[in-house]
């Protein structure tokens, strides 16, 4: 390590220690001098401090680090204590975050500098929103902290232990693409959760749903049908979302595409074009007609997300897989126009990325368009279904209408191009 590395990383511990130390200050703003164990400068001396030690463990060796943390941990302890003794309080947080500031200093020198200002920032937010973290862990439910950890050991514990490969006869099933769209489906519904207990009914369905179509717009779908069924009052917002989830997949579709591809980019505007229009317009309606949420009821959601429902949907998923892998052997050899309507059902991606990529080359781009605007029609059709099977009789032919004219915008865009 040269000197001038060795200096920025040292300065890096120094200002990590004394951004710490800032927050600390004005926290404790009010505390007479004498009163706290660490303020301003002293948060800055152990940041540095730490540095300090790991830059004489790369240049000696040894087992620095091992004895300078317990030498700077244990008479920092005395000094907390006789803190809290004076406060008459037991908080161990100035005791940890001393404890942090050292460890990022070490970091700092003897690890990522990245990582280090990274954490140094993360922590002194985690500090400065102390009281609005209290009063969010005071106004959380239970069945809101279950969702959450439930959603957290289906991201972080399940999905890593499922094979990321096919196991059934069909090569139809993949455990691990179907468990994460059933964690799609749990993250969609508890960002819709969260936005409505946030913005309202009416702008927090629209924009989850919005959010939730740059992922999953079937999951989107899924989610705001069955909550039709529980909440027919609500018919419009839920069905403004699930047309603003169906304009922002076209959208995002057209993009991947035309990121791929520049030169698709007219023949999209010309094939998905005005159903994409159509479905915005749909959604400004929708949306308009809510009249700002006067005389709404109250959406009164319990509960993020019920598992059993979204289970039924990877039961769903699965059945569609493997029929869509039933039909296409039975079929032999697709053309892109079948393939795409096959795939298309169950997701437009691997048939729009792969259409993309040969666009132009072996495939007119004007063919190219129609193929990617038949995947987008067959996954119209499939979240349609999903609508009629789980959503409310309001809902359904309120999107039927929306589904109909966007289908026959398509089907005219498909003959003329």
């Amino acid at each position: 390590m040269s000197r001038i590395d060795l200096l920025e990383r040292l300065a890096l511990a120094l200002a990590i220690g004394l951004l710490i130390g800032v927050e600390r200050g004005w926290q404790e703003r009010e505390v007479k001098d004498g009163g706290r164990a660490a303020g301003t400068r002293t948060y800055a001396l152990i940041g540095l401090l730490g540095g300090i030690a790991a830059a004489l463990q790369i240049a000696f060796g040894g087992m620095v680090l091992a004895f300078a943390f317990p030498a700077f941990a244990l008479p920092f302890a005395l000094f907390a204590l006789r803190e809290a003794r004076l406060s008459g309080g037991t908080s161990a947080t100035g005791m940890v975050t001393g404890m942090a500031a050292f460890a990022l200093g070490a970091l700092a020198v003897s690890g990522s500098t990245m990582v280090t200002g990274m954490a140094g920032i993360a922590a002194t937010i985690i500090l400065a929103e102390r009281k609005p973290i209290h009063a969010f862990v005071a106004k959380l439910t239970w069945a809101e902290l279950r969702s959450a950890l439930l959603l957290l050991v289906m991201t972080f514990v399940l999905l890593p232990l499922l094979p990321d490969r096919t196991v059934d006869p069909w090569q139809a099933l993949n455990p691990r693409q179907l468990w994460l769209m059933v964690v799609i489906v749990a993250a969609v519904s508890s960002v819709g959760y969260i936005c409505v207990r946030l913005l309202g009914d009416r702008a927090g369905l629209v924009l989850a749903a919005a959010a939730g179509g740059l992922v999953s717009s079937t999951a989107v779908t899924l989610t705001y049908a069955r909550l039709s069924r529980f909440h027919p009052q609500n018919t419009l917002p839920l069905a403004a979302g699930i047309t603003a989830s169906w304009t922002v997949s076209l959208v995002r579709m057209s993009a991947i595409a035309g990121a791929l591809a520049p030169a698709l980019i007219q023949p999209l505007l010309i094939s998905l074009g005005l159903p994409t229009v159509l479905l915005a317009a749909a959604t400004a309606f929708f949306y308009r007609r809510t009249a700002g949420g006067q005389g709404l009821p109250a959406l009164e959601l319990n509960n993020p997300f019920e598992l059993g429902e979204i289970l039924k949907f990877g039961v769903l998923l699965a059945a569609v897989s493997v029929a869509s892998r039933l039909f296409s052997a039975a079929a032999g050899t697709l053309t892109l126009f079948p393939l795409a309507a096959v795939s298309g059902l169950v997701d437009v991606d691997p048939i729009t990325l792969s259409v993309a990529k040969i666009a132009g080359s072996s495939v007119p781009l004007h063919e190219a368009a129609q193929v990617i605007l038949t995947a987008a029609a067959a996954n119209l059709l499939c979240k349609m279904a999903v609508t009629a099977m789980l959503g409310s009789r309001n809902m359904t032919w309120r999107v039927a209408v929306v589904f109909a004219m966007t289908a026959t915008s398509a089907g005219a865009a498909l003959a003329v191009s």
